[in-house]
């Protein structure tokens, strides 16, 4: 039993065995310092090609009141220790009432000593970039440094979070993270980080509520059974909550505001399962979340969790949920690359295959650089500034602080920090402003909101709007002042 040769042997055995969890050619002593460094760095990187690209579409006009006005609105009030209100959605709209969002509050002292639209984008990308690191280290721990950087440059790179990136500012922003870090612990069958970090998914979202619940029966399936369903009842029990309970109490029209309207002749649920897999732009869908990951993710439960969320969006009657634009698809690019990781910790895939799927994934991520707005990043408009952005900065100067002011689609992102701004092409339709605004701004090249009775009157003949004086019309930018009573 105590045999000095057997003791070599094992010594040695234990000795060697992380080589064959490392890159070809490395040891453990070689990498051990590495991983800490190119992790960060690698999540440094992004953080700045993040912000970079929000930043910029800020500065040139591009973000929108829909929604980066309204998320800034929503953290000035909570920094104002108000409720989240926000007059872009309506006079003393309560945003709680929208979507259920109140981890929003924890951007309010960020907010509080920078008082700016560009805060939430810095920490929009700080969010994002911070979700590399677990998936980078457990990719690290599973295959070696190699591998690490292929999982952190193509997720990184990913279309679903550039997507969110370049469409302002979304409360998803917090979940990107939170997934990353539950669902690595769930790989690794750490239960109790996965399950600590899943539950506050609760406060980011109405609907990840369910997406909890997904990771619990994953728990339940996959180890202590008892707390994956009560992770599960968590989840789903918080959703029902949020839905039926919170969201109609403080929405303006007493329901939640995102149900499907009634149609005279309601489908039947054989027409509504099939129209859940039609059209074809959902199966795109699909295939663009999967082929980042050299469709490793199909070969693993995790991505199971991501059912939820496809789920609501496929069956949604909103087109806009259906395919691959704005920030939908966020939340989900976290769940497919901890499948794919997943299946490369529990040896799903031989070492003979594994190249070949992770160069598909780089050409992937290679083509989707140009297919969505990461090439913004070489696009000579991100980095110029043209004549009809410098002169809606200009009339923008002319709005003094702390006034109210109906303002385009794009001008109103602008105006958040220092006034209180409505959407003037909303204004005169649903939820009103209790009294006319003081000002007007309308950017007749805003098509952000085709139906628009602002405008229409500006653009006629006559060009002008009862009870307010125009003081500047200038690019196709008209400045109005209400006139005193």
């Amino acid at each position: 039993m105590n045999d000095p040769k057997l003791s070599v042997d094992i010594l040695e055995v234990r000795t060697q065995a992380p080589d064959d969890e490392n890159a070809p050619g490395e040891s453990p002593d070689s990498t051990a310092g590495k991983l800490p460094k190119s992790r960060f760095l690698v999540a440094g990187a992004f953080f700045l090609v993040y912000l970079t690209l929000s930043a910029r579409r800020h500065a040139t006009n591009l973000s929108t009141g829909y929604d980066l006005g309204i998320f800034t609105q929503i953290v000035k009030s909570y920094s104002e220790f108000t409720a989240p209100f926000s007059a872009l959605k309506g006079p003393e709209y309560n945003a709680l009432g929208d979507h259920f969002h109140p981890i929003l509050i924890l951007l309010a002292p960020i907010y509080k000593v920078l008082p700016s639209a560009y805060t939430l984008l810095v920490c929009q990308a700080a969010l994002i970039a911070v979700s590399l690191i677990p998936l980078m280290r457990w990719a690290y721990e599973t295959r070696g440094q190699k591998f690490s950087y292929w999982v952190g440059i193509s997720y990184g790179a990913s279309w679903g979070l550039i997507e969110l990136i370049t469409f302002d500012f979304h409360e998803v922003a917090f979940a990107v993270p939170l997934l990353a870090f539950s669902l690595c612990a769930a790989g690794r069958k750490n239960w109790r980080a996965c399950i600590a970090w899943s539950i506050p998914l609760v406060l980011v979202k109405e609907d990840l509520g369910l997406t909890v619940a997904a990771i619990g029966l994953y728990v339940a399936w996959k180890g202590p059974r008892a707390a994956g369903l009560l992770l599960a009842a968590f989840g789903a029990a918080a959703t029902a909550l949020e839905m039926l309970v919170i969201l109609p109490e403080l929405n303006p029209i007493g329901q939640f505001a995102y149900w499907p309207t009634e149609t005279p002749e309601e489908p039947g649920l054989l027409t509504q399962a099939i129209g859940a897999f039609w059209p074809p732009v959902k199966w795109l869908t699909i295939f663009m979340i999967v082929a980042p990951t050299g469709f490793l993710a199909l070969r693993s439960p995790i991505l199971l969790t991501a059912i939820p969320t496809l789920a609501w969006r496929f069956t949604s009657p909103n087109p806009y949920h259906w395919g691959t634009d704005f920030h939908y698809s966020a939340a989900i690019m976290p769940i497919a690359f901890a499948a794919a990781v997943h299946v490369v910790a529990e040896h799903r895939v031989s070492s003979r295959k594994l190249l070949p799927a992770c160069t598909i994934g780089a050409v992937t991520t290679c083509v989707t650089l140009f297919t969505h707005p990461m090439n913004e990043l070489v696009s000579p408009r991100t980095w110029s500034e043209s004549s009809h952005v410098r002169t809606a900065d200009e009339l923008l100067t002319k709005i003094p602080d702390g006034v109210t002011v109906a303002a385009s689609n794009q001008l109103a992102a602008q105006l958040v920090d220092r006034t209180t701004v409505s959407e003037v092409c909303l204004f005169p339709r649903s939820f009103p402003p209790i009294e006319p605004p003081q000002w007007l701004i309308y950017d007749n090249s805003d098509k952000t909101d085709p139906e628009c009775a602002t405008g229409t009157a500006l653009e006629s003949q006559d060009g002008s709007i009862p009870g307010y004086h125009l003081i500047e019309r200038r690019g196709g930018i008209s400045l109005l002042k209400k006139i005193a009573d």
